[in-house]
């Protein structure tokens, strides 16, 4: 009973909160939509224009009916009063025309603007989330929130806004003019309102919970198209097409029926409506029959009530479509509102930098104290780091996998903040400089590459500017690249679309030439040379060596024999530094580090 009761009680609260997010993402949606109140009211003034347009329409209709009715039989009937009634439609009908333009391109309009907003928030917010988002997300799911929700707020929105209003102002229109012609008939009308108002209201407390899940699902597909594409070449090295298609597949049919569901509950609404309207035809009919053998209307009056009818039922429809737009976007701007809502690295706009300053020169001393660091609080990864490394010095990180080595760099570049503990540069506190600082303070060469489409030289150069050519062909050569480089066609104007054109290796060597561009003081190598063969290690290894003097450097490396030259070596095991020194001490103590470089030669 007590698991029964505590279930309830998490469901009733997960209820509220979602409750909570949908109305605080419609509240910032209406805020977003603040700036263009000016624009939304001249819309609103075109559509009361058409809307009284269109109620005043049909009483010209009825009089046409009458002209002819009253008429036929003795041929009498007047034509040229038939074409002013016939003109002034025309010109209602016309001026109705231009006025729903004028408020559907202004609404457009609106939207875009609103969608272009939104994107542009998202895009800023990108790089103000901290990394561990990232590592809590799949990617396709975050891009789904740019693409597929940002898109349907715009889309739905656009609907929504307008259609409701003009359904709104069709209503009070219509319902007026339906008591100036014929109160009798209006109450007949009225009289099936209610019904039609309990069946919107029912189908779209149904419908909106699967608008929700619609969006949570197409976010799931993206993350799965994402990761397929991503790792397609895994994928077919393992053979694991099939079991990825199937698992593909999966969630495809999920969303599928999600999808029919929603809209199939959502498309009921029109034959629902018409349902009801069929009677209110049926009663007018009877009712105005009764009251035009008592002599009370004419024929054009029951004419004009039956295009009263169809005005009065369409709003109600279009109401219901506004309803479920205002589902569909309240359910993906809770998605995009959500992402806009996570957490944010600290604001550091006071902070001023501390060593990147005119006449100050970076020796490059770095103290690690008391290091403690996990990616969630009950998992520490590194729990008591201390290491002091002088400047100059090439500190080489080794040790299995997991023992913390590209989390303490990263640590070191403030990508993450330290659970407890400093690390200082120079004897300033990294907490005490801003994040753009840091990253200034060191270049970087990671294992996994990355190249953006451009050109080589805007591949190398980055964020750099002013590099004459001689010194980037330097940068070529000491990497390696410069004869690869110059055999495609452009040189270093080579356009770069895809880079699935280039082997590993050679990004790789590219992602090393943009640190050598970079000159920063301090050097971090994270596997530099792992996507490179034994000749190339060895041209990148002198290369590596002349970059590094006079800068302080830390360099992970797996492969132990290319960090023997190294000025220290830290040993982690576990998130903590079990053994430090240089190559023939550490092999001289015969410990922990001996016996990793001993296990990579063995056999041989």
């Amino acid at each position: 009973m007590m698991g029964r009761k505590n279930l309830k009680s998490v469901s009733s609260e997960n209820g509220t909160a979602s409750e909570n997010i949908k109305k605080g993402s419609m509240k910032q949606l209406l805020k977003a939509l603040k700036p263009y109140i000016p624009q939304i009211i001249c819309s609103f003034i075109c559509i009361a224009i058409s809307t009284v347009l269109s109620v005043l329409s049909p009483q010209w209709v009825s009089k046409i009916t009458d002209e002819i009715n009253d008429n036929a039989l003795t041929l009498s009937i007047d034509l040229e009063k038939i074409a002013v009634f016939g003109t002034v439609l025309i010109v209602f009908y016309s001026c109705n025309a231009i006025c729903n333009y004028i408020s559907g391109f202004i609404m457009t309009t609106i939207n875009q603007r609103l969608t272009k907003y939104l994107r542009r928030e998202i895009s800023h917010k990108i790089n103000r989330v901290p990394l561990k988002y990232f590592d809590s997300h799949l990617y396709g799911d975050t891009l789904s929130v740019i693409t597929n929700d940002v898109d349907t707020v715009g889309q739905s929105m656009d609907q929504a806004i307008s259609m409701f209003f003009s359904s709104a102002c069709m209503l009070i229109g219509v319902l007026i003019a339906m008591f100036v012609t014929a109160w009798q008939m209006a109450l007949t009308v009225l009289l099936m309102l209610p019904l039609m108002m309990v069946m919107l209201f029912i189908l779209t407390k149904i419908a909106l919970p699967q608008f929700e899940k619609n969006q949570k699902l197409l976010g799931d597909l993206n993350g799965k198209v994402e990761e397929n594409y991503s790792g397609a070449t895994v994928i077919k090295a393992f053979g694991a097409g099939a079991r990825k298609t199937e698992e593909f597949e999966k969630t495809n049919r999920t969303m599928r029926k999600a999808i029919f569901k929603a809209n199939a509950i959502a498309g009921f609404m029109q034959p629902a409506m018409n349902f009801v309207s069929y009677f209110a035809y049926a009663a007018v009919c009877v009712v105005g029959g009764l009251l035009m053998s008592d002599g009370v209307i004419q024929l054009g009056t029951i004419t004009a009530f039956l295009i009263y009818i169809n005005l009065f039922q369409n709003p109600l429809s279009q109401l219901a479509q506004a309803m479920n737009s205002m589902q569909m976007a309240t359910a993906a701007a809770g998605r995009v509102y959500e992402f806009l809502g996570q957490e944010e690295l600290s604001d550091e706009t006071g902070k001023q930098r501390k060593l990147l300053t005119d006449g100050n020169h970076i020796r490059g001393n770095v103290e690690f104290k008391n290091v403690r660091f996990g990616y969630s609080p009950d998992k520490i990864i590194i729990s008591d780091f201390s290491a002091k490394i002088q400047a100059g010095m090439k500190v080489a990180i080794v040790g299995p996998t997991g023992a913390g080595k590209t989390t303490l760099v990263n640590l070191l570049m403030r990508f993450y903040e330290l659970n407890s503990g400093d690390i200082l540069i120079d004897g300033v506190s990294v907490k005490d400089m801003p994040r753009e600082e840091v990253h200034d303070i060191f270049g970087m060469v990671l294992q996994d590459t990355w190249m953006f489409e451009g050109t080589i030289r805007d591949n190398i150069l980055f964020s750099k500017t002013g590099v004459p050519d001689e010194e980037l062909d330097k940068i070529c050569k000491e990497a390696g690249i410069y004869h690869y480089v110059h055999t495609l066609p452009g040189g270093l104007d080579y356009y770069v679309e895809n880079e699935a054109n280039i082997s590993g290796g050679q990004k790789q060597l590219i992602t090393i030439a943009r640190a050598m561009a970079e000159n920063s003081p301090l050097l971090i190598l994270d596997e530099a040379t792992s996507n490179v063969d034994t000749r190339t290690e060895e041209v990148i290894q002198r290369a590596m060596d002349k970059l590094t003097q006079g800068r302080t450097s830390f360099v992970i490396a797996h492969r132990l024999s290319t960090i023997k030259n190294a000025d220290l070596i830290l040993v982690m095991r576990d998130g903590n530094i079990v053994e430090q020194g240089n190559h023939d001490a550490l092999m001289e103590q015969n410990g922990f580090y001996a016996g990793l470089y001993n296990s990579q030669f063995a056999g041989e």
